[in-house]
């Protein structure tokens, strides 16, 4: 009887326990109506920051300080921020100037120290062009280097920096460069055309002396430093130390100015977008056709007044090889001159900071991707062609599609900036043989070439390559939208504009370097004797020889 029970006990709790198991194979009841989901919570109103919140920020006491700081938590707090009053403490208006003023800051310290890169261009120039000269005269062309640097500095520094960028206006990434302010403007088609800025003279004219102004002198000056010292390598080996001088001042004070006023200081140029609406404007971001162009224009027409080297061209015209001395000095130069390109290009955002300059990032690596395939189209040109891999082209290769890059580096995309630096290489090695074989003119170092033609053809690469995508601020040259090329759907306009810019570089530039250079000549003289150049222009020019343990022959 106890075991029946216990059974029928049994039973019933396997009963009430399969009656409490999940079904997994039955037939699921069906679905009630679903209930609507509950209503979302309405989002917090952001608190405002008060003074007072400010003024409690937690920093680090000055025991915590005195123990040092090797992890940088406790460096760089609220009790950095400078205040307006010390008796109410860090407040919103203190924190928004710091703010702006760490964004300014950060801008100027980028252009200054790619400033200093343009700078160090100069010795890149300087080893470049002695190497691809004969020892004799390694004195007077480091001189010449060196003594450039100077002499252009002056010019712009009393009259040039002012006709150029005197009437700019703001610049916003450094602050708004608000005293250069009047740009000397004329009316042809019911437009302005600006011709050339007023403000700047001394760097103290019209409210100049100005922490943003100072800045944006000295970037723009190193750019125009670096379009003089062009023409030294072409002028190389035979130019009067006192007409180099007198030529480099009044390129300084007057040519390369005017032109990049046209270009970047506000002028007729980079308002064809604005006035006529091709594109937007001449582009020309870092300065193919501003630094490059211009002084391989110049080059040429002080290479065209001063003449060939003696012993340059037979008596039928053929061209004679004139060897450099030192490779090793040419192919140091050309590595020193890529490094400081990091600074020419990247630098020309005019800071790091806000309208669009992270693009920095993309500047740079478009610029050394465009340098290292220019040296590959003159290495391969010249191994295809002449059956060796010629090493001072392959630096000139190098250079070039640096200086090609120069002007679109902003504006364009890695594969774009591949195929102008390849272009550039090849066009080097071509306009060579014809400025040395069918123009006779000399060049020494290739100066023509490498940042005239291809100055030039990086002007024109931007209205074919520009991918739109560029965006600094939302506009350029005051016209909205990104600098775009054919290629990526404009219509034509852009590259106009560039074409009209290098007609103009080309035109302007080349007929006032002649003209001045023509009135050096009569009243300086713009060579040296027979006799110096035969013996070399250390002694006679500089009254030392570059290498004085070498006994030099002619």
């Amino acid at each position: 009887m106890r075991m029946k029970t216990t059974r029928k006990f049994l039973f019933l709790i396997l009963l009430a326990a399969a009656s409490l198991a999940p079904r997994s194979f039955a037939q699921a009841p069906p679905a009630a109506a679903a209930a609507p989901p509950p209503a979302a919570a309405p989002a917090p109103k952001p608190v405002p920051i008060t003074d007072a919140d400010l003024a409690g920020a937690p920093v680090p006491s000055a025991d915590a300080r005195a123990k040092g700081d090797p992890d940088g938590s406790l460096t760089g707090t609220a009790s950095d921020i400078t205040v307006s009053d010390a008796k109410k403490g860090v407040t919103i208006g203190d924190l928004a100037n710091q703010v702006g003023q760490n964004k300014i800051a950060i801008n100027f310290v980028w252009t200054l120290v790619t400033g200093f890169l343009v700078m160090f261009m100069q010795a890149g120039f300087a080893i470049v062009e002695t190497g691809l000269c004969r020892a004799k005269n390694a004195n007077h062309t480091m001189m010449m280097n060196f003594a450039v640097y100077g002499v252009g500095m002056l010019a712009y520094w009393l009259i040039g920096f002012a006709i150029q960028m005197g009437g700019v206006g703001a610049t916003a990434n450094l602050g708004g460069t608000p005293p250069l302010s009047a740009e000397f403007a004329i009316t042809l088609f019911g437009k302005p055309f600006g011709l050339f800025g007023q403000n700047g003279l001394f760097l103290m004219h019209k409210g100049t002396y100005d922490v943003s102004v100072m800045v944006l002198f000295l970037f723009q000056m190193v750019f125009m430093d670096t379009a003089l010292t062009i023409v030294t390598g072409s002028a190389a080996e035979r130019w009067k130390y006192a007409a180099f001088v007198v030529s480099s001042f009044l390129m300084g004070a007057f040519t390369y100015p005017i032109f990049a006023n046209w270009a970047w200081g506000g002028g007729w140029l980079a308002n064809l977008g604005a006035n006529f609406n091709l594109g937007k404007g001449y582009c020309d971001f870092a300065g193919s056709g501003v630094v490059h162009a211009v002084g391989g224009i110049t080059a040429l027409a002080v290479s065209m007044i001063i003449g060939p080297r003696i012993g340059k061209y037979d008596r039928t015209g053929k061209p004679n090889a004139i060897l450099g001395h030192d490779i090793v000095l040419v192919l140091l130069g050309c590595f020193i001159l890529a490094f400081g390109w990091f600074g020419f290009n990247p630098g020309s955002t005019l800071g790091a900071s806000g309208n669009g300059a992270l693009r920095i990032g993309s500047v740079a690596v478009n610029t050394m991707l465009a340098g290292m395939a220019g040296g590959f189209g003159a290495m391969l040109y010249m191994w295809t062609r002449y059956g060796k891999p010629d090493a001072s082209m392959s630096g000139n290769g190098l250079l070039a599609g640096l200086v090609a890059i120069t002007a679109p580096s902003g504006f364009v995309n890695p594969v774009g900036s591949v195929i102008i630096g390849l272009i550039a290489g090849v066009l080097v090695c071509l306009s060579v043989e014809f400025v040395d074989r069918v123009l006779k003119v000399d060049d020494p170092v290739g100066a023509i070439s490498v940042h005239g033609t291809n100055g030039l053809w990086g002007v024109i690469s931007i209205g074919l390559f520009a991918d739109g995508k560029s965006n600094y601020g939302g506009s350029w040259n005051g016209v909205t939208g990104s600098v775009t090329g054919i290629f990526y759907g404009d219509n034509g306009g852009q590259l106009v504009a560039q074409l009209i810019g290098v007609v103009t570089l080309v035109g302007f530039v080349f007929t006032l370097s002649f003209i001045f250079n023509l009135l050096v000549d009569w009243f300086v003289g713009q060579r040296v004797s027979a006799k110096a150049e035969l013996e070399g222009l250390d002694l006679p020019e500089m009254g030392a020889l570059g290498y004085p343990e070498f006994e030099l022959k002619s």
